[in-house]
């Protein structure tokens, strides 16, 4: 049998463990740094991961210890884990759920967790909650605001922006929409070019793709069209922040609030990240470890139709390579 190197937690996703095992010979080791796989690498013909737990970036110096890798299946949209240029240069397959978009569909987790952030940051619940368990009864340090007095700019009207929009609307909030892709025909919701929906919105969440062109979309010139109470939530990816910009910005505004999953460059340099600092140092910044997407259901979604589509993907290459099938195919 092939052999599956599994470097992602899915024994407690129910399934998922039998139906990889049913097609390779699988070693889970989650979470592992690249010296944890010394002499696993050498053999293995498949990878199976998952960005929202691990220290392992699928790049260049893993696939100098890989040579028989021919797929990399990641249970996630985002790649940024993955050197997908330098995989393909070499022949290596990456599956991923970024256009499953029937799969996708079902899961509103993300969506669910920027909702929940932008209500936690509004009401203070984390400070206000650790404040009781520190022996105190006091509302008066964590007077909130109110969501349907307020506007939200939505930036990405994808999948994800689309059900924190119809989230934040249902409660009553003024909802504003930036996305290029849409025209004020296509969305049901007002739409405003970043500029202006910046400067008009109390709460901006972002839902955009972690691509080049989006990478430090909110920075220092944005942020100076900002409210001083802004409160932005970021469920996207860390990069399309710049940190130090938004950390300026805080500092400046005590009003203002970051409340994010996400931090830039998460599988080496996070616990570097000067968000995370402001975060310990006072009530600005709250932080949640990528935890978005990770629900029972969201990852038995996710996990499963990942498998399937590794399984399909790597009886798809070997029909390929096997002379047989290819003598077939000729005569087809």
């Amino acid at each position: 049998m092939p052999i599956l190197l599994v470097v992602t937690p899915i024994e407690h996703i129910a399934g998922v463990a039998e139906k990889l095992t049913s097609a390779f010979e699988t070693t889970v080791t989650p979470d592992p740094t690249l010296e944890d796989l010394t002499g696993q690498l050498e053999q293995a013909d498949a990878i199976y991961t998952n960005p929202n737990k691990s220290r392992l970036p699928i790049d260049s110096a893993l696939f100098d210890r890989a040579p028989r890798l021919k797929i990399v299946a990641t249970a996630s949209t985002g790649l940024l884990h993955i050197d997908v240029v330098e995989a393909r240069r070499r022949g290596i397959d990456v599956v991923s759920l970024t256009s499953e978009y029937a799969t996708i569909e079902r899961i509103s987790s993300t969506a669910e967790h920027a909702l929940a952030l932008t209500l936690a940051a509004l009401r203070h619940i984390p400070d206000a909650a650790a404040d009781v368990m520190a022996g105190n009864w006091d509302y008066e340090r964590f007077i909130g605001r109110q969501m349907d007095m307020l506007t939200v700019g939505v930036v990405g009207y994808g999948r994800l922006g689309k059900k924190y929009a119809r989230y934040t609307d249902a409660i009553g909030a003024r909802v504003l929409v930036c996305d290029p892709a849409y025209t004020r025909e296509s969305c049901i919701f007002p739409m405003a070019d970043l500029p202006t929906l910046m400067a008009e919105s109390d709460i901006v969440s972002l839902h955009v793709h972690a691509t080049p062109e989006n990478f430090g979309l909110v920075d220092h010139a944005l942020l100076e069209r900002a409210k001083p109470s802004l409160l932005l939530v970021n469920t996207s990816r860390g990069e399309v922040v710049d940190e130090a910009s938004v950390v300026r910005f805080l500092r400046a505004h005590p009003a203002a609030m970051l409340a994010t999953d996400v931090l830039t460059d998460e599988l080496t340099h996070k616990w570097d990240s000067p968000l995370l600092a402001l975060a310990r140092s006072g009530g600005q910044v709250l932080v949640t470890p990528h935890i978005g997407g990770m629900t029972t259901e969201a990852q038995e979604i996710a996990y499963h139709r990942t498998a399937d589509m590794l399984i399909e993907r790597f009886a798809e290459r070997s029909a390929i390579k096997s002379p047989a099938a290819a003598d077939a195919r000729q005569r087809d």
